[in-house]
């Protein structure tokens, strides 16, 4: 019979006598836990292993933002020398003493079991106020009206308050990069030491260097996960640069305790920056760097482990190698397991009721991403379009596209529900499918399950408006999509698949059910000219305007190696840019664009127009006005958007 699975009674009881760990690394969210852990051990529970899992994100910043961590903050601040301390430093140690009475009910609050305190932050003479505060006196009315009343209104007291507490936290956040770790933020923690690094030298530097009380806070929580699971495997998921570093720390702190616990490392970082590893330092900290989608190469390690299988039938693997001390990549293929069988993610063991709501922009649909407890879950694995030109549409996570049926998920949401008692989903898809999102809200309303739900799908012509309004009565609330660069040549330059007017359609169907819609937005991709980025803007002013979008993001392109774009450069009118040895991550590569646009200048002009929109603010304005250089006019028909609006209407009728 094959190892591959672990189907004999003798390799299954071996194997479910190991004790397996989870960790989420800082930095991640803290309003919800990141799902890798949750999927993975859902997965081993399905396969009888004695799995359990740790959020040591949530569990750094509950520890540095609470009295005994405000003191230790406080103590490092008189090492420093007066003339080394920022004003914001300065502002903390003058109301160190209210941050200390405030900061339990505070994080009471954000936590939803103390809404009370939500009345006292609102009277702003409850909560210290530094710098971040200042943000608000951009809303203050020629009369000095409350600042937040336009968005909250006479009522709202309990959203006012969390943005206020939000504020609130940030300020000390930014004490402690200040005072005790310049790298510290909450969703990119020293991301610069691991994002398309070609060697692990900058990194390695960093897990030398003395403990921060920032790294002294983690390794006494990552010490204490360890003697409360008694692991014999943990597994470490990086989703993002801005945990690596954190990750490595956690690792070295279990290899100087606890030497003979294995630790495996994988995510999305891994998955797409360290394809080449070649660094032999990397397994001073870890025994095994895995590649994709875990379950089937965690099958083959447990097994490994278990006895039952050789290291040479390990599955994307990396190794270090015995004999050279190098590093050796080991990929026995075998089939992966199907997304239909890779079990309900769990979320035992996680502190449900300890992560904090925060709202840190006053807009509706941009709150979803750090407001709420969401029950994170993929519909299916991989893109069903996987063609777009800037996307790593050659890496597994894009390019296998496997579905669940609407009977399988539907299983899983309310296993899920049962679990957590909680029914908002957050669907985390590269693009969800129109067909199965039809079958899903069709499987749900038949079966009567109530829940809310967001998700990431293309702006393409299937989502029609009875079918935004079906999404909507299943619980849709808000979804994202890439417009990407509001423009029909670079839409097909980037092989997107729609066009603005359809995008324009689309997004009016979703909101006319009452679904809010964010739209991802991007500049300086190849031949982009400024002419291009302001016709771009109109569309987008236009799409705010008419109410097509509530909500959006700009991100400037970055060209990476494992997308078209990145491997056929000449298609796209660019030249990249040599890239270093590289023995680490390797991800984004520099590139030359004949068109000579600084778009770095273009893209402050874009996000201060966007930042506006989103507050309701300049709609009526020439977009040139963002732009603090001469830019051309635009092009684009000021009613484009209304007219191709209008025209589906009739088309309807």
């Amino acid at each position: 019979m094959s190892t591959s699975v672990i189907s004999s009674s003798n390799a299954t009881a071996a194997v479910s006598s190991l004790r397996v760990l989870a960790l989420i690394p800082p930095m991640t969210q803290l309003n919800t836990p990141y799902p890798s852990t949750a999927y993975l051990t859902g997965f081993l529970r399905s396969r009888q292993v004695q799995a359990t899992q740790e959020d040591l994100a949530l569990a750094l910043v509950l520890r540095l933002f609470s009295v005994q961590g405000l003191h230790e903050i406080r103590a490092a601040i008189d090492l420093m020398p007066m003339q080394n301390r920022s004003w914001q430093i300065n502002a903390f140690y003058d109301q160190f003493e209210q941050y200390v009475r405030t900061i339990a009910p505070t994080i009471a609050f954000l936590q939803g079991r103390d809404s009370t305190v939500g009345h006292r932050i609102c009277s702003r003479n409850f909560l210290p106020e530094g710098a971040r505060f200042e943000s608000l006196d951009v809303y203050v009315d020629d009369e000095g009206g409350d600042p937040l009343a336009w968005a909250f209104g006479a009522l709202g007291l309990q959203d006012r308050a969390r943005h206020l507490a939000t504020l609130y936290l940030n300020d000390i956040s930014d004490v402690i990069r200040d005072a005790i770790d310049p790298r510290f933020e909450f969703v990119r923690y020293a991301e610069s030491l691991a994002q398309s690094q070609p060697t692990f030298e900058p990194l390695a530097q960093a897990l030398a260097a003395p403990y921060t009380l920032v790294d002294q806070t983690l390794h006494a929580l990552t010490l204490a996960a360890i003697e409360k699971h008694q692991p014999e495997l943990v597994l470490i998921s990086v989703p993002f640069p801005g945990a690596v570093y954190a990750a490595f720390r956690m690792a070295q702190s279990i290899k100087a305790n606890y030497p003979a616990i294995k630790l495996g490392l994988g995510g999305g970082f891994v998955n797409t920056e360290l394809r080449e590893l070649t660094e032999p330092r990397v397994f001073d900290y870890f025994d095994y760097v895995t590649l994709d989608a875990g379950e089937r190469p965690l099958l083959a390690l447990l097994e490994h482990l278990a006895g039952k299988r050789s290291q040479q039938r390990l599955v994307r693997t990396f190794v270090r190698d015995i004999d050279s001390g190098g590093v050796r990549y080991i990929n026995m293929v075998e089939p992966d397991v199907p997304f239909e069988d890779v079990g309900t993610p769990t979320w035992d063991g996680l502190p449900l009721d300890r992560y904090l709501s925060l709202l840190d922009m006053l807009n509706p649909m941009h709150r979803m991403w750090s407001d709420g407890r969401w029950n994170k879950l993929t519909i299916a694995h991989g893109c069903y379009w996987k063609k777009c030109s800037f996307c790593d549409v050659s890496l597994d996570y894009i390019s296998r596209y496997e579905a669940a049926s609407a009977s399988v998920l539907v299983d899983r949401i309310e296993a899920i529900i049962a679990e957590t008692g909680q029914t908002g989903f957050h669907f985390v898809d590269e693009a969800a499918p129109p067909k199965v999102l039809k079958a899903l809200a069709q499987e749900l309303l038949r079966r009567n399950v109530a829940i809310s739900w967001w998700g990431n799908v293309r702006f393409e012509k299937s989502f029609t408006p009875d079918l935004c309004q079906l999404l909507a009565d299943s619980g849709c609330i808000a979804i994202s999509g890439g417009l990407e660069v509001a423009s029909d040549r670079l839409l097909q330059l980037m092989k997107k698949g729609v066009s603005v007017d359809q995008v324009a359609r689309v997004t009016y169907g979703f909101a006319e059910a009452g679904v809010l819609v964010h739209a991802y937005l991007m500049y300086g991709f190849p031949t982009q000219t400024e002419q291009d980025t302001v016709d771009a803007l109109e569309y987008v002013r236009q799409l705010f305007e008419a109410g097509c979008i509530q909500s959006g993001f700009f991100h400037r392109f970055a060209c990476t190696v494992h997308s078209p774009v990145g491997q056929n450069p000449d298609e796209y009118g660019i030249t990249l840019e040599p890239l270093p040895p590289v023995s680490f991550a390797k991800n984004d590569v520099g590139f030359i664009d004949p068109t000579g646009v600084d778009h770095d200048a273009m893209g402050a002009a874009l996000n201060k127009a966007l930042y506006n929109y989103m507050h309701g603010i300049g709609l009526d304005q020439d977009v040139r006005n963002w732009f603090d250089v001469r830019v051309p006019k635009a092009r684009v028909n000021r009613n484009f958007v209304a007219r191709a609006l209008e025209q589906n209407q009739q088309r309807r009728a």
